[in-house]
Parts: structure tokens; sequence; C-alpha cells
């Protein structure tokens, strides 16, 4: 079993480019730093709102960083061994990059070959994963035949396939009806599993999530607990992120985006 570590995630300076966002502004990173215990459910939203995504990006080894240090899961660095972040690390993007004339049991036993896992280990978790996320009726289908829906679900299911200490959500299956994307994504959440979620729709992840981040022009103004917005009663929406970072700035002279100082379990917000 691999050892987990008080901070499943540790950022510290980090600095990037992205281009431009949505709005036409840029997503440059400008020392972001961040500290995510293991176990945490964390929400982070962005303006512009790129910048989110960029980080998750950059965390998943897809971009490289100009500045700054990373380590996921106690690792600092990548490599290609059992242990290393291919094994630590599930990353789920928007679109899921997987070849549409792949059936979902070929993608997944190649992503499950890719993890270095054993061949009876393989085919036990692909198979229990079509199972789980409800694809066996289209396991020998091409992919691209199922449409965004069925591409996303195996998407995710990859993402899940070496049970991940570390699971890097980027606004994740919105080709599904929200009540099927709720499910699956509470199915894919592991009890010591460590999640970063980049939403452009904080409302719609109540349930998923129990801490909150912004991005702001670039550096992290906010780090605080579902609770924290509730306590001012706030909603879980950009408006109600943006209104607690901004009343901490003004109320405090200590840096406004310090982690919490504990896990506070989820709590729906008014929408």
């Amino acid at each position: 079993m691999r050892a987990l570590h008080p901070a499943a995630v540790e950022v510290r300076g980090l600095r990037s480019r992205g281009g431009p966002g949505r709005s036409g502004e840029g997503t440059d990173l400008r020392g972001v730093d961040l500290s995510v215990p293991v176990g945490a459910r964390l929400l982070i939203a962005s303006r512009p709102e790129g910048a989110a995504s960029l980080l998750l990006r950059i965390l998943a080894g897809l971009v490289r960083p100009a500045a700054g240090s990373i380590s996921l899961a106690g690792l600092r660095s990548a490599d290609e061994s059992a242990a290393g972040w291919a094994r630590r690390i599930g990353h789920v993007g928007g679109h899921a990059a997987i070849y549409r004339w792949l059936s979902p049991f070929e993608a997944l036993t190649l992503a499950a070959r890719l993890a270095g896992l054993p061949a009876d280990e393989r085919r036990r978790r692909v198979e229990a994963l079509l199972e789980r996320y409800q694809l066996a009726s289209d396991a020998s289908r091409p992919i691209g035949r199922g449409g965004p829906a069925v591409a996303q679900k195996v998407g995710l299911a990859a993402a899940l396939l070496s049970e991940p200490e570390v699971l890097l959500l980027d606004d994740p299956l919105r080709a599904l009806d929200p009540l099927e994307r709720r499910r699956l994504l509470l199915l894919g959440r592991g009890r010591r599993t460590t999640v970063l979620l980049a939403s452009r729709y904080p409302a719609s992840e109540a349930d998923l999530v129990n801490q909150v981040a912004l991005i702001r022009d670039g550096r992290l103004v906010l780090h605080a607990t579902v609770e924290d917005l509730a306590t001012h009663a706030l909603p879980l929406s950009i408006r109600g992120i943006e209104s607690l970072a901004d009343q901490r700035a003004a109320g405090s002279a200590v840096p406004t985006a310090r982690p919490p100082s504990r896990t506070a379990p989820a709590k729906a917000a008014s929408r």
C-alpha cells in the first residue's frame, strides 16, 4: 500500500503564462501558493475562468510552469515507476482525450497497461469500472458511436483505474444529465482521495466539495471551507466566493489565502 502524506498537494510560487481566457484577459498564474490536505475536496474558481483549468493542467503534467515547485502525493517530480505520478494522479478534462474508434473496453485496457497494472488486475478493474459507470452495454462498440456522454464516462473511468490518491477534475462530464453527472462524480470519490475540481458553475458542485479556492488575476486570494461561506450567508457561487475573498481582504492584514485549518464536511449552499 502506498503511503499517504498530510498534504496531498503542495504548490509554491507557481508561475505560468496561459494565453487569452474566455473574457479576453490573460490567464497567467503569478506566484500561486496552495496546500491541500489529504482527503480534501477543493473547488477552484477563477477570474478569468481559464486560470483554474491552467493550474490543473500544470498539476497533471500537461503544461510546464515557468517557475515554482509542485509536490503531489509526496512526490516532487514525475517519474515513470509504478509508484510515480501515473499511478498516483488521475486527470479528467472537459473533453475526453480518447481515440473515438476504440471501444470502452479497449480504451480502459490501454489505460491500465500504460499505468503498469498486471494483466489479471487490469481485467478485474476494467470490468468493475465498466459496470460501475454503466458502460457494459457499450463495452464493445466504438466510443464515437455513443457520443460525448460515453466518451466522458470512459475518460473518468480511465482516470480512476489506478485508484489515484489525487484526482484532478477540470469541469468534467458536462455532456451528462446533471443528476447522472453528480452520481458518477460521487462514485469516483474515494474516502481518502484528494479531489481538486475546477468549475465554472460552483453551485452545481455543492455535494461534491468541502473547500473552495479563488484565483483572481493570477494569484490565489482565497482558500476556505464551504462552511465559511455558509457562516457569512454566502452562496456557493462565483459571486459568493468573491464576496468572501473581498471580506477577508478588507477585514484582515494577514494573507487571505490561508488554507483551512481542517477539512470541513460539505454543506449545500443556497443557489
